[in-house]
């Protein structure tokens, strides 16, 4: 009969510790979530500023090549043909 009761206890401790580990993991979880999603958002954030930031780079590098750098020239006339395409393609696209 005490082999019965000491299985019994030993079962018992075994399951609280159990079910204290699985609460402890489970909290752990939701906060490592949570960290996850704040860095996600943060991601995006830095990802945005960065398209931002390369678009006023390349504005600046045709603003100055405006100004009278002959080494941007080339590269102003390029871009300059390429965002007439672009707005051709959509001229083309609204008028369909």
């Amino acid at each position: 009969m005490s082999n019965t009761l000491e299985a019994i206890s030993s079962l018992k401790s075994k399951l609280e510790k159990l079910i204290s580990n699985y609460n402890f993991l489970k909290e752990e979880n939701e906060a490592l979530l949570r960290d996850n999603t704040k860095l996600l958002l943060l991601l995006e954030e830095n990802k945005q500023k960065l398209i931002n930031q390369k678009k006023e780079y390349d504005l600046l590098k045709i603003a100055k090549a405006i100004n009278g750098s002959n080494d941007s020239v080339r590269e102003t006339k390029l871009k300059v043909n390429t965002l007439i395409r672009e707005i051709d393609k959509c001229i083309v696209q609204l008028s369909s």
